[in-house]
């Protein structure tokens, strides 16, 4: 799915435009026990709590494409008849209706789903008349192409709050209240089946992760018996760590920079072209970037190697999963000196009498713990 057909559903999360009838909820404690599980008319619940329901539901669409909405690709044999692709077509044909198919599918989601504390297993199943769009974009409300019917899954923490003084208006005073069960934000959900090309595709779905450190990989298996890519987070570490073995003494800043920068050219590039799907890079974008500032062939063979072995056979990754493009940072045991990404051509390294700098230039406004200071040439100024 690209961003504008997740933002097409997500915007659908509402009472008003949704044709979800009602939301299946499964609270759970610490202990794996179901305390209690619920079925929810969204039609005549009161508007702020539909409101919330919808809310923790759109969230399983938010975030980065790659980042923390993640395809799952199911093979063909899944598809043909596998019991896990099944239970999720059978949850999406009854409309979560059928009660010992939800039991099933709720055990598959305690018995892996890894949360500290109680959370909430929220459901709702929608059927969206995707309009027709022309040629500018525009929606044909009155031409819909096809009926898309799909499930959303929403697996949130509740902790539980502190108690605190609150008014009550009847008493004009103030009295000690309940400690209350609140509901957060979805650590991990996902939407069935997927909607590419503005159409059904069984074979898909779209995993949603909050934490872009952990996938919950034992809930994927269980729910989906598919591959998914290692965390953003860990891809971010395991690629610099494959800059600096691979390359090993031709690791310099240099290098570095011209990796970061590039990747950072190309992220805007595709920002300002608008274009809806995600942008990925190969190991021969890097590859041409590592030969244009001098590494040996032998060091570019070598990262082409270790690529495979860490990312997987010509693995396509999201350049937001493996840089920064916010932030240029060098560090040493005693210092940590942050620079503007689009500045970091002020800063180069050096050695003088055998002593290893980091020079950064420093022409204007310099300030120290918030005092402008001037730097003075020692020699003009009558020192040493």
């Amino acid at each position: 799915m690209n961003e504008k057909e997740v933002g097409e559903i997500r915007r659908r999360q509402r009472r008003d435009r949704s044709n979800m009838t009602a939301v299946f909820g499964c609270y759970v404690n610490e202990n794996r026990e179901i305390i209690s599980q619920f079925r929810q008319s969204t039609g005549i619940m009161p508007e702020n709590e539909a409101d919330k329901y919808f809310g923790l539901l759109r969230k399983t669409l938010s975030g980065g494409l790659g980042r923390n909405l993640i395809d799952i690709t199911f093979k063909t044999a899944q598809v043909a008849g596998s019991p896990e692709h099944k239970l999720l077509m059978d949850l999406r044909s009854s409309r979560l209706e059928n009660e010992e198919i939800r039991e099933e599918f709720l055990k598959k989601v305690i018995d892996t789903v890894s949360l500290e504390g109680n959370y909430l297993i929220l459901m709702g199943c929608d059927s969206y008349d995707v309009p027709f769009k022309s040629k500018d974009d525009a929606l044909q409300p009155d031409s819909a192409e096809e009926t898309y019917q799909y499930i959303l899954c929403a697996v949130c923490p509740v902790k539980q709050t502190k108690a605190t003084l609150h008014y009550v208006p009847e008493e004009k005073l103030f009295h000690d209240g309940a400690m209350l069960q609140q509901v957060g934000p979805p650590a991990v959900g996902f939407l069935f089946p997927a909607f590419d090309n503005r159409a059904t595709n069984i074979y898909n779905a779209l995993y949603y992760t909050r934490d872009v450190k952990s996938s919950q990989e034992s809930f994927v298996e269980a729910v989906f018996n598919a591959p998914i890519p290692m965390p953003a987070a860990e891809q971010k570490k395991s690629f610099e760590a494959l800059l600096q073995t691979s390359l090993g003494e031709q690791c310099s800043l240099d290098v570095v920079q011209n990796v970061h920068d590039q990747l950072c050219q190309r992220m805007e590039l595709h920002k300002e072209s608008k274009v809806p799907e995600p942008l990925t890079v190969g190991k021969e974008d890097v590859k041409e970037v590592l030969s244009s500032c001098g590494v040996s062939e032998e060091h570019v063979a070598k990262f082409s190697v270790d690529y495979d072995a860490v990312f997987g056979f010509e693995a396509e990754l999201h350049p937001k999963n493996i840089i920064d493009s916010k932030h240029f940072e060098i560090q040493t045991p005693d210092v940590v000196i942050k620079v503007d990404p689009t500045r970091s051509d002020l800063i180069e390294t050096r050695i003088i009498g055998g002593v290893k700098y980091i020079m950064i230039c420093a022409d204007e406004n310099v300030e120290v713990n918030g005092v402008s200071i001037q730097i003075q040439d020692q020699e003009a100024a009558g020192i040493g």
